[in-house]
C-alpha cells in the first residue's frame, strides 16, 4: 500500500473510532446501563448453562453486580484500541521518531479521554475512569510496539533464511561444477 493511502486510511479509521467512543458516550445512563446490561445477560445466558436455571431476580442481580465490570473493560477496550490507532496513525509519518510517536498517541489518547469525561453531557468526570481509559490507550499501544517487534523478527529471519538457501545453492552448484572439471 503506498505511503499516502495508508496514512489517510489510518487517519480516517482513528478519527471514525473516536467519534464511535463519544457517540457512545453521549448515551444516557439508561441507555448505557440497558446496553451493558444486555451484553452481560446475553454472555451469562450463552456461555453458563447454570445461569439459565436460575430465577430472573437474582439473574438481574448477577448482571448488574457484572456491570460496573462490563462498562470499565469497555472503557479499556475502546481506548486500547484508540491508543493503537493513533500510534499506528502516527508511526507512518517519517519525521517522529519512535519516542515521540509513543507519547504523542498516548498523550492524544488521554487528552480525549478527559474531554470524553468532561465535556459529553451527563458523563461524571471522574478521574478513575480517565486513567482506565488512559491505561487502556497504553495497553493498546504496547500491544502494537509489541507486535511490530514480533512482525520485524519474523522478517530478519526470513530474509536471512532466504539469504543462507541461496547461499547453500551457490555452494551446491560450485561443487557440482569442481566436480565435473574433474571428471
Amino acid at each position: 500500500m503506498k505511503k499516502k493511502a495508508k496514512i489517510i486510511i489510518l487517519t480516517t479509521i482513528t478519527i471514525l473510532w473516536m467519534v464511535f467512543i463519544f457517540i457512545m458516550s453521549a448515551k444516557n445512563a439508561t441507555q448505557s446501563s440497558s446496553i451493558s446490561g444486555g451484553f452481560t445477560y446475553n454472555i451469562l445466558n450463552t456461555f453458563f448453562e447454570q445461569f439459565r436455571s436460575i430465577d430472573k431476580t437474582t439473574q438481574n442481580g448477577i448482571v448488574e453486580g457484572l456491570q460496573f465490570i462490563v462498562r470499565k473493560s469497555a472503557h479499556f477496550l475502546a481506548y486500547a484500541i484508540l491508543g493503537g490507532l493513533c500510534f499506528e496513525s502516527l508511526s507512518t509519518l517519517d519525521k517522529l521518531s519512535k519516542k515521540k510517536t509513543f507519547f504523542i498517541a498516548l498523550l492524544t489518547s488521554v487528552l480525549y479521554a478527559i474531554s470524553d469525561e468532561y465535556f459529553v453531557p451527563g458523563r461524571a468526570c471522574q478521574f478513575r475512569d480517565v486513567m482506565i481509559d488512559s491505561c487502556g490507550a497504553l495497553f493498546g499501544i504496547a500491544v502494537i510496539v509489541i507486535l511490530k517487534k514480533i512482525a520485524y523478527k519474523i522478517k530478519i529471519m526470513y530474509n536471512d533464511n532466504k539469504k543462507q538457501i541461496k547461499l547453500y545453492r551457490i555452494r551446491k552448484c560450485k561443487r557440482f561444477f569442481r566436480k565435473n572439471e574433474r571428471g
